[in-house]
């Protein structure tokens, strides 16, 4: 009974031992731990702050985008308004020529002794004429009537010669055809015949002035 008694205290005492060789093994990963959670929130703010910078900036080009897109629909929406009756005033063009055709071919001195009923027909056109380009106008379609002496403008006039005159070099000489616009866009071209200079020598037709009529 002796040697029975005396064993019992020596298994009990083991398990005491391997809990207390356990315990710094513990100890030395919750220190591990520690130091891991110590480091992890600056990596964190590291990689939050380039997250956050990414974010941002795909945020701002899509709201660039999204303005551009804006922009462009606004534009197209004008442009629409504005150009929509280009293909009916090109049509009318025709219909104005006649009738400023009309109007110029009667002699103004020769109206003085024709008939009253003369008179009111080439009264009637010229006011036919006056509605319709006041109707255009209406509608952003405006006559260009360029006058002898007026600067040549490639973006409204064509020019259909070079001619000596009195107009200083690359200025219009003459009119042949007057010319329309809509909106910002040419619709027709003014044909006109642009000055070689005077032939007298006050003006000739080199230098930096001349225009290019072969185009």
């Amino acid at each position: 009974m002796s040697e029975t008694e005396n064993s019992k205290p020596e298994d009990n005492g083991q398990p005491e031992t391997e809990d207390a060789a356990a315990t710094p093994q513990a100890g030395a990963e919750d220190t591990a731990g520690e130091t891991g959670a110590d480091a992890s929130p600056e990596d964190a703010i590291v990689k939050l702050t380039a997250e956050l910078d990414s974010m941002r900036d795909k945020l701002l080009r899509a709201l660039a985008e999204a303005e551009n897109t804006r922009r462009r629909a606004e534009r197209d929406v004008a442009d629409a308004r504005s150009y929509a009756v280009s293909s009916f005033a090109k049509d009318m063009l025709d219909v104005s020529d006649n009738l400023s055709r009309a109007v110029g071919a009667v002699d103004p001195a020769t109206l003085d002794g024709a008939p009253d009923a003369v008179k009111n027909l080439v009264e009637g056109v010229a006011m036919t004429e006056k509605a319709l380009l006041s109707k255009m106008e209406r509608h952003g379609v405006k006559k260009v009537d360029p006058q002898p002496g007026d600067a040549f403008d490639p973006h409204r006039h064509q020019a259909v010669a070079q001619i000596p005159s009195d107009q200083p070099n690359g200025r219009i000489a003459s009119v042949m055809q007057t010319g329309f616009v809509i909106g910002e866009r040419t619709l027709r071209a003014a044909m006109v015949a642009v000055s070689a200079g005077n032939p007298s020598g006050d003006g000739h037709a080199s230098g930096g002035n001349g225009v290019d009529v072969t185009a």
